[in-house]
């Protein structure tokens, strides 16, 4: 039997729940299977329309204990989301909040959201204040050591705030609180990002219209990319600020800083 504010639901009901759930992420596994119907421009508009509602559900239906199984089939939704490259060309990323706060809603520790969730709604769909909001609001429920490594949340907050706000104020505070997460973990990646974001930090608060900050932390982002566009678009981002990008024999990339801020 499941609890749910104040009602015992029994199994039989939950499953009810999760069949529903799955029917509500029915139109996008259609999509991939393969449709028939063309692609045409009024098609995508119905599916963005439809999809809006699908999400609008998941974010007040309720759950029966099974959040977190619901922000997994939601991220795996946006990836599917993301990645329609024709489609996005077209209609552009505007759901990408959208799922940003449903995930958020009933998961606020799943910390990968953050990352690519951020970037979609900043980066692509242009909404920066609206991915720092919904991040404030995951930040209730998260600790130095809950999740694990989860100082990279503020980083991303950070990020949004000095390349996508021009608040470099605001974005200093986010790298020293990043700087001072990282720094109660023992292991190597954390002390590295305690570092990297003091120094960031103190970039800003010596100059807060640093080149070498935000080429710094354009190199951040382009560490974490999980596609070419982005990473395309990042390399841009760090090239027109004056830096330079170098791809390794291995394939990893450097990036050279100017010699001047």
């Amino acid at each position: 039997m499941y609890l749910y504010r104040g009602l015992i639901v029994s199994p039989l009901l939950a499953g009810f729940f999760i069949v529903g759930v799955i029917l509500l992420q029915r139109p996008h596994l259609q999509k991939l299977v393969g449709s028939s119907q063309a692609v045409t421009r009024e098609n995508l508009e119905k599916n963005l329309k439809s999809d809006k509602v699908r999400l609008g559900l998941l974010k007040i239906m309720p759950s029966f204990g099974y959040d977190n199984l619901i922000a997994d089939w939601v991220f795996i939704d946006f990836l599917q989301y993301f990645g329609d490259d024709p489609a996005r060309e077209q209609t552009g990323y505007s759901l990408s909040p959208e799922y940003f706060e449903v995930i958020v809603e009933r998961d606020p520790r799943f910390l990968d959201a953050y990352q690519n969730l951020s970037t979609s709604t900043s980066l692509y769909a242009a909404m920066p204040e609206r991915a720092i909001a919904l991040m404030d609001k995951g930040f209730k429920f998260l600790t130095p050591d809950v999740p694990k490594k989860s100082y990279y949340a503020w980083r991303y907050k950070g990020i949004d705030q000095l390349l996508f706000l021009g608040d470099a104020p605001a974005a200093r505070k986010s790298f020293v609180q990043v700087a001072n997460w990282a720094s109660k973990s023992a292991d190597d990646e954390s002390k590295y990002v305690a570092a990297s974001s003091q120094k960031t930090a103190d970039f800003l608060s010596t100059n807060p219209d640093s080149r070498l900050a935000r080429i710094s932390t354009w190199t951040i982002v382009l560490q974490n990319v999980f596609d070419q566009k982005t990473r395309q678009k990042v390399i841009a981002k760090i090239t027109a600020l004056g830096g330079k990008v170098i791809t390794n024999p291995d394939g990893s990339q450097k990036v050279i800083l100017p010699n001047k801020d």
